[in-house]
């Protein structure tokens, strides 16, 4: 069986930046287990695989080289950009159903907009691994049902962060975000998911489902321009909406290809 395959950098408007994702288009779901394996050869933090079902919708499913996974903004992004851009979708509207729900994403100039569900953190205390793992006090901590979130006083103090993968990994959930004030930008962030095979995300989307409703709430204002500080780097323009959150960001296609399996 042969497979289309399109490489395709998120959050970016050049390549060798932003966040990798591979995107199979699919006519019928295989077997789990194929696109788990897909997924592990391919070996960027998530593979998107995608299944038509109507004009303007189609079924979404995200895995990372080791699980399956509820949510991805980067690998959404990138399906959204590889139907738009390389397979003909009309309108500026996509609908995806996931297991995080029905998620938009709308064609708004040169950007494409992500709608997903905000996920706020609760003020929680720091366990033990937590800080061994990150290496370094956070002013606050907070935590929400899929990701710690720790703040820091500097982006020069979370970009200085060499994580200790072992220790993050003990902890649950296993996804950990280390954030902070931007100099020109409203904030930034890092983000690492040890239990799912990612030792550091260049740029999360779905992180920011938790980021921005902090940030809206600290600097009192709800549209928001973030950056990820990863070796890679993104940017991403976000807006509070009630319970939902638009992320928004360019994307470009790196590799155009076949699998065969």
């Amino acid at each position: 069986m042969e497979l289309p395959l399109l490489w395709i950098d998120a959050f970016a408007d050049r390549v060798f930046s932003g966040n990798p994702a591979a995107v199979v288009p699919l006519d019928a779901w295989p077997a789990d287990a194929l696109m788990q394996r897909i997924a592990f050869e391919n070996g960027v933090s998530e593979t998107a695989f995608f299944v038509r079902t109507g004009p303007a919708r189609a079924e979404l499913r995200w895995f990372t080289p080791m699980v399956e996974v509820p949510l991805c903004g980067h690998a959404t992004l990138a399906a959204a950009h590889a139907l738009f851009a390389e397979l003909g979708q009309p309108g500026g509207l996509i609908t995806f159903d996931s297991k995080s729900g029905p998620l938009t994403v709308t064609k708004r100039g040169e950007l494409l907009e992500l709608d997903f569900p905000s996920l706020p953190a609760e003020p929680a205390e720091p366990p033990a691994d937590l800080l061994r793992g990150l290496g370094a006090v956070p002013e606050s901590v907070a935590r929400s049902q899929r990701m710690w979130l720790s703040v820091f006083d500097s982006m020069e103090a979370v970009i200085a962060l060499r994580p200790d993968q072992g220790a993050l990994a003990r902890l649950i959930p296993g996804r950990f975000i280390a954030t902070a004030p931007g100099r020109d930008c409203d904030f930034v962030s890092r983000f690492f998911a040890p239990d799912a095979g990612i030792p550091e995300d260049p740029v999360t989307g779905s992180a920011h489902c938790t980021l921005v409703p902090y940030w809206a709430a600290r600097l009192g204002r709800t549209k928001l321009h973030a950056r990820q500080v990863s070796p890679r780097g993104g940017e991403l323009w976000c807006a509070l909406s009630g319970d939902r959150v638009q992320i928004a960001g360019r994307a470009i296609v790196y590799l155009r290809g076949r699998i065969s399996v």
